[in-house]
């Protein structure tokens, strides 16, 4: 089977490819995991909101995005962003929002609906009795919420949260779609498609993204455990 194997192609390849393609990788997926948890637990507050109409809006949002696949949410916002931006600013033409600014709003989005259930089950986690007793020494809803709700949440969802994070890095692969972003996948497959080495590069790919994967997985689940431990 790897008679035919070019290992010096991976040889040749691997600092580019890492220094370029999973440095673009990483990047997107930490800068989306920043802002879809900000905007999550915006949209889990909404839903839990006692305002009806606000909490109607959240629920339909993020009821609507868990329901569409996520390469057609790529390909709506990779195409319609600059439309949507011309039309905010009130420009004639669309604008130039560039391929990683794009991907970047379209993962942001896309995984605050998943972020938003996270942070939605770690707010309901909090027992009752702490909401009332912050009200009781004055607190108002935003004090109550960040001082006394949201810390506590974080830490009981954090391994689930950090789990969704390493579902989204593998997500992020999905942007080779679009041709004109330079991942770790596309890069790869520019390197595969010019040497005619396409079996070498994504063998390649597939071991790095496994043990990635694998190797956060396995942190996830220790910091699990020491979490358990503390409680």
């Amino acid at each position: 089977m790897f008679s035919n194997f070019d290992f010096d192609i991976i040889q040749r390849s691997w600092f580019y490819l890492i220094t370029t393609g999973l440095k673009f990788t990483l990047v997107l997926t930490v800068s989306a995991m920043v802002g879809g948890v900000i905007i999550g637990t915006l949209l889990a507050m909404m839903r839990l909101s006692s305002n009806k109409p606000l909490a109607f809006a959240a629920t339909t949002y993020v009821n609507l995005i868990r329901s569409v696949p996520l390469v057609l949410v790529i390909f709506w916002f990779y195409f319609l962003v600059p439309f949507i931006g011309a039309w905010i600013i009130g420009a004639s033409e669309p604008i130039q929002v560039g391929a990683f600014q794009s991907a970047l709003i379209t993962f942001i989005l896309f995984e605050a609906a998943y972020y938003c259930e996270i942070m939605r089950s770690g707010i309901q986690s909090i027992p009752r009795g702490q909401v009332f007793a912050g009200y009781a020494i004055g607190m108002n809803y935003w004090q109550m919420m960040g001082n006394v709700v949201l810390p506590q949440a974080f830490r009981n969802v954090t391994p689930i949260l950090l789990t969704q994070t390493i579902v989204l890095f593998q997500d992020v692969s999905l942007v080779y779609v679009l041709g004109s972003v330079p991942d770790f996948v596309t890069s790869a497959s520019k390197i595969a498609q010019r040497d005619g080495r396409l079996v070498e590069m994504y063998m390649f790919v597939a071991v790095v993204y496994f043990v990635l994967s694998f190797a956060l997985s396995q942190f996830v689940k220790r910091f699990q455990h020491k979490i358990a431990i503390i409680r």
